[in-house]
Order: structure tokens, then sequence, then C-alpha cells
């Protein structure tokens, strides 16, 4: 059974920094996909940040770019979100995602091609 297990959401100010962090059992974290999403009151879930674990090719969304940073730590099947300069826009649920090798097309990652996905953790940047 995969299970993916996101850490590190909390309340900020604007400019402050997270780190958040997603566990992965059950599931080959070699080859494959792992993404963060997220998703304010009203509105869709939208990429953050994937990385493909194999290969560590990264991929951001254009208003994180710059001031996020995703890694992995293959010895713990980890990956980790590095949010620096964090602005009140960036408030919302903080998901964890994975998913196989075609996961990302041309440099876009939606939802729909993650297939599995955490709990989420809240994350909150005051003004």
């Amino acid at each position: 059974q995969v299970q993916l297990v996101e850490s590190g959401g909390g309340s900020v100010q604007a400019g402050g920094s997270l780190r958040l962090s997603c566990a992965a059992s059950g599931y080959i974290f070699s080859s494959n996909c792992m993404g963060w999403f997220r998703q304010a009151p009203g509105k869709e879930r939208e990429g953050v940040a994937a990385i493909y674990i194999d290969g560590g090719s990264i991929y951001y969304a254009d208003s994180v770019k710059g001031r996020f940073t995703i890694s992995q730590d293959n010895a713990k099947n980890m990956v980790t979100l590095q949010m620096n300069s964090l602005k009140p826009e960036d408030t919302a649920m903080y998901y964890c995602a994975a998913g196989g090798p075609g996961t990302v097309v041309a440099g876009n990652f939606v939802p729909e091609e993650f297939e599995y996905w955490g709990q989420g953790t809240q994350v909150t940047v005051s003004s």
C-alpha cells in the first residue's frame, strides 16, 4: 500500500521560509515522479514543483520559480520543498503526490496525472 506523508507546514509572516517534507512508503521511489501541489479555498489544485527521481529533472510553476526548491533524498524515500520569500498568496493546503514515468508532459504537470496523494499540510503566510 502506497503512503505519502507530508510534514513541515505552519504559519509564517511574509518573507519567511518553510520546509515541507514528503515521506513515501510502499512505492518504488526510483524512476518515478514526485510532485507538490497546493489548493487554496475556492481555487483549483495547482502544481507547484515536480521532480523525476531517476535523472533529477525538475519543474516549477512560474509563480514559485526562484523562491521554492524541490529536492530528493533517495536514501530516505523523501522529497522536500524548501519555500523561501513566502507571500500571502502562497497560503494553501500543500499536497505531495506520486506519479509514473510519463507524468510530466512538455514541462507541464497536472493533478490528474498523479496516482497517489498525501493528506496535505497547511501553509499560512500572513502579511
